[in-house]
């Protein structure tokens, strides 16, 4: 998947000619005597080369702060000696579950030189490797090009992500980043883009529309006056800050010898001190990352319970768009949490923000500068009193009556957004969805609580109640009328087969109401099997009758449903259909049987829909039975899936 060739390097990062030129070369080919570590691991270890990914790189000089976290992503017991074979691995948290990523130790260099990331010890490598291994989950090395630390912190920690405007940045920024370094959290942040996108070095020396690495947080007293401060790591190694408290200000001479010992390194390696207040001037945004957010309160009595739920948009079902789309919101995946109150210890601060949501949108290519992210976000709804008892889906008449307790600010094309909340103890409903409707993408939905949170997705799969069936009109006098007109078609034993089942149907039952040629032969054989009580393989008299009631009462739920007047089901219609005959469904199956009986318009025709009913029906019943009245288990619903689907 990630061979030595041109398309492992990608396109735009280097010129045809250069890249003629490249040869990929194992270490023991570079230098004589390579070593996966040399003298441990740091941010000073390794440089930018000539791909733009200095984002990636801020990542790992953060990463090489947390030895816990860093063991876990690079596995420290491989070397270029014992039980070398070529082959590397590491791990990243990829959108949901960790991936163990194997590359060869093959790397590109023109020349005999590495020319993308390269350690200042020429015979150091885990920073090269690293870098390929990422590049291969990427796509390339030039589907690295551009991106935000925040996306590579949270692949190396598969932890809680927190973005700060420093634009606008909370009271409290200086005691939540002193916490964050206390604790085993990433930090990263970047400068504003310029009127153009490459990275201009400004006067002040800071550089624009590029990642930094936060690597540490300092309260000095200076001339009598405390200062909060604030140590940064441009990842090319070099260009520092000329400003207050960079390497050459004449400020460090105005705190303790012990201070100035502490924290001041004179040197172009890239890392410099700012105040706090010029770092929120600078820099646009700051990206922290931690495996868990006990820190952002400060306390360690009260921790943190983490849900965690896949989901999916899918265009004409599930994927309504955002509230300005009332008619259609109330399709999005749906999920109820039931809060309850905090525990004693941590009741001092009840009125403190005590839920974090994140929606992560999961990319549908490989390579990442394909992706075309989609504008994202979610709403948290109060369950009102009425609703309360309710199970299933809340329809469109909730979402006109009730507005949003909290929501995201805005609707972002990022692969992530979160929101941190306040939610008194209750029920609430979290909508996550797509800024427009009919938007097919999946979706990760996590919450974090300081208190005990129940969740279910909300789309009726939960439970396993029935609503209403419409039951058939019972008519002693039409149901003979049908056995006379069945034993005019059935053989000397009073049975039909499938051949001659379609005959009934497409030429008789249903004439003049069928649009696409009418029941197959399979879809004929189908039924049999599923009406064939006595299992003769054919239709005896009572089944067909039976089978007949259903096909009416089916036939005349569909024209109600159809409101466009199409002769067809949308996929929106689709869903009022199917709970129209008695049954709830789940967005799941919902999406499954338009995959399944949909035309490639995705619309419905009416034997579709009379054959996935009875199937549904059929299904439905026998893990009613399974399950025996009590939830049915995820075994169970996987097979009535399969079932479904063959």
């Amino acid at each position: 998947m990630f061979p030595p060739d041109r398309n492992s390097i990608g396109q735009g990062i280097l010129s045809p000619s250069d890249l003629a030129r490249v040869v990929w070369l194992r270490p023991s080919k570079i230098v004589p005597n390579p070593s996966f570590v040399v003298d441990g691991v740091s941010r000073f270890d390794f440089g930018q080369g000539v791909v733009g990914d200095c984002w990636f790189l801020a990542s790992i000089g953060a990463l090489t702060f947390q030895n816990y976290i860093l063991e876990q992503v690079v596995p420290f017991d491989q070397s270029f000696e014992e039980d070398y074979c070529g082959m590397f691995h590491f791990r990243f948290w990829r959108f949901g579950r960790w991936v163990d990523v194997v590359i060869d130790d093959k790397l590109p260099t023109i020349d005999g030189r590495l020319i993308f990331v390269h350690s200042k010890d020429p015979t150091e490598f885990w920073p090269a490797l690293l870098e390929k291994a990422y590049a291969k989950v990427c796509g390339s090395y030039s589907d690295m090009n551009a991106g935000t630390p925040s996306e590579a912190l949270v692949d190396f920690t598969g932890g809680v992500h927190m973005c700060i405007q420093l634009s606008d940045p909370p009271a409290d920024l200086w005691e939540l980043m002193y916490r964050a370094g206390q604790s085993r959290s990433l930090m990263g942040c970047g400068t504003p883009q310029g009127e153009t996108s490459a990275n201009t070095v400004l006067p002040n020396g800071l550089v624009q529309g590029h990642a930094y690495t936060v690597t540490g947080v300092k309260q000095v007293m200076s001339q009598g006056q405390l200062v909060n401060l604030v140590r940064l790591w441009n990842p090319w190694g070099q260009k520092e800050w000329n400003g207050d408290w960079s390497d050459e200000s004449p400020l460090w001479q105005t705190v303790s010898p012990q201070d100035r010992e502490m924290c001041l390194a004179v040197g172009d390696d890239g890392e410099f001190w700012m105040t706090l207040e010029n770092f929120c001037k600078f820099y646009s945004d700051l990206d922290i990352c931690c495996l868990c957010p006990d820190f952002l309160d400060g306390s360690t009595s009260c921790h943190w319970k983490t849900s965690f739920y896949e989901g999916r948009w899918v265009a004409g079902t599930t994927a309504g768009g955002c509230m300005n789309n009332l008619d259609s919101f109330w399709t999005n995946p749906q999920y109820r949490i039931k809060i309850d109150k905090l525990l004693s210890e941590c009741s001092e601060k009840q009125d403190e923000k005590n839920m974090l949501v994140s929606l992560m949108q999961i990319p549908d290519k490989r390579n990442r500068r394909l992706v075309q992210n989609l504008h994202i976000g979610f709403s948290v709804f109060e369950v009102t009193d009425e609703y309360k008892a309710k199970r299933g889906k809340f329809p469109a008449s909730f979402f006109s009556r009730n507005r949003p307790v909290a929501q995201t600010k805005t609707y972002l094309n990022a692969r992530e957004v979160m929101e941190f909340l306040m939610l008194k103890p209750g029920e609430y409903l979290i909508v996550p969805s797509t800024f427009s409707p009919n938007e097919t993408a999946s979706f990760i939905l996590t919450i974090l609580s300081k208190a005990e949170t129940h969740v279910h997705e909300n789309s009726g799969s939960h439970d396993h109640m029935e609503v209403e069936e419409p039951a058939p009109v019972k008519n002693g006098a039409d149901d003979e009328n049908k056995r006379n007109f069945f034993r005019q078609f059935s053989d000397k034993y009073e049975e039909v087969n499938a051949e001659q089942l379609q005959t009934i149907l497409n030429d008789k039952i249903l004439k003049g109401d069928l649009k696409s040629g009418g029941f197959s032969i399979d879809a004929c054989r189908s039924m049999v099997a599923l009406m064939d009580t006595s299992i003769t393989g054919k239709l005896n008299g009572e089944e067909f009758v039976r089978l007949w009631n259903k096909v009416v009462t089916y036939k005349d739920i569909f024209f109600r449903s159809d409101v466009s007047q199409t002769g067809t089901l949308s996929l929106s219609e689709l869903r009022n259909a199917v709970m129209a005959t008695g049954k709830r469904i789940s967005d799941d199956m919902l999406n499954l049987m338009a995959l399944r009986y949909g035309a490639s318009s995705g619309h419905i025709t009416l034997e579709s829909f009379i054959s996935l009913v009875l199937r549904y029906d059929c299904m439905y019943q026998i893990f009613s039975q399974l399950s025996d009245g009590m939830v049915m288990t995820l075994r169970e619903s996987e097979w009535m899936y399969v079932s479904m689907y063959t």
